[in-house]
């Protein structure tokens, strides 16, 4: 399972949908990534694979960040998202 994360302007917490394949999650992002760099679409609605009645609609102006990750099983629960330093 992965995760896509958009971080939004004034607001703490992330929304996130998921993907079930890799290609998906990849598609995803890079559609998301394109509606930045364009501004357009100005709304984009996007729906969960894992919740099926989920769906989110957001205004491309208002998305900070997006991130893709992938959800791990385990004690953990989720790999953790952006970049680590092997120390």
């Amino acid at each position: 399972m992965y995760l896509i994360e958009l971080a939004l302007k004034l607001s703490p917490l992330p929304l996130s949908v998921q993907r079930k394949k890799l290609e998906d999650a990849k598609a995803l992002y890079n559609q998301l990534k394109e509606s930045l760099k364009k501004g357009d679409p100005r709304l984009l609605e996007i729906s969960c694979e894992q919740v099926e009645d989920k769906k989110i609609a957001v205004l491309v102006s208002e998305v900070l960040a997006v991130q893709m990750y992938e959800k791990t099983a385990g004690a953990g629960g989720n790999r953790r998202p952006g970049f680590s330093f092997d120390e």
